[in-house]
């Protein structure tokens, strides 16, 4: 069940960031219930982070809300792309100039604004890992700028390694941070990075994290 005191924590802890800054929390609600998802609603959640589309539809149609903000967190399925698109209102995780040029067409064929998104760069080289490698990453960045269907706000990171602690952990974040700024040194207006999960959010926060994608600490483990 959501943990409404534990959320009551975190938004104390953001209030209390010197010097104040904006930070939103992604509630994972993969593998949750509508039941939890409600109560976590209530309880003033308005960002929600699926990975499973099918999941994400079902729920978004028994909640009947149009007041949540729904982030799609997953792997970008090709057969999957016209309901990302038109049934979120952010994207993480995209990986490729194809994956971004099909969300792009859809968006721009159901004639709503730009979708959003964020691109995730593998920065540790784990191959068990997805995400554009650094080297890489301008170029990708550069083609995706140019489509009207979309908007580049960001970097996402993978999740840190689990080796090597908090000092690996920091590395991580502020290897991406540092491929934020070298992109927006390029031209790049961009004003998201997308890093820090439920056991490594503050060190993320400390490396200059806008966005938290927070489950377990919210939800508890998923049986599933």
């Amino acid at each position: 069940m959501f943990d409404v005191s534990r959320w009551r924590q975190i938004q104390a802890v953001l209030a209390s960031l010197t010097p104040p800054r904006e930070i939103r929390v992604i509630a994972v609600s993969k593998g949750q219930g509508v039941a939890e998802i409600r109560a976590a609603a209530e309880a003033g959640v308005r960002l929600f982070g699926e990975s499973y589309v099918q999941e994400a539809l079902e729920k978004q149609e028994q909640l009947g809300r149009t007041d949540l903000e729904w982030h799609f967190i997953g792997r970008i399925q090709r057969n999957k792309t016209r309901f990302i698109a038109s049934r979120f209102h952010w994207v993480h995780g995209v990986t490729e100039e194809g994956q971004a040029r099909r969300l792009s067409e859809v968006r721009m064929g159901d004639g709503r604004p730009p979708l959003p998104i964020c691109l995730q760069v593998n920065i540790s080289g784990e191959t068990s890992k997805g995400g554009v490698s650094p080297a890489q990453l301008p170029m990708l960045a550069e083609a995706v700028a140019q489509m009207p269907g979309v908007t580049l706000r960001g970097l996402m990171a993978p999740p840190a390694p689990l080796q090597g602690g908090e000092d690996a952990a920091r590395r991580h974040f502020a290897a991406l941070r540092q491929q934020l700024e070298s992109l927006r040194a390029a031209g790049h207006s961009l004003d998201t990075l997308s890093m820090g999960m439920s056991g490594d959010y503050p060190l993320a926060l400390e490396e200059g994290a806008t966005l938290l994608r927070l489950g377990t600490i919210l939800f508890g483990r998923r049986e599933n």
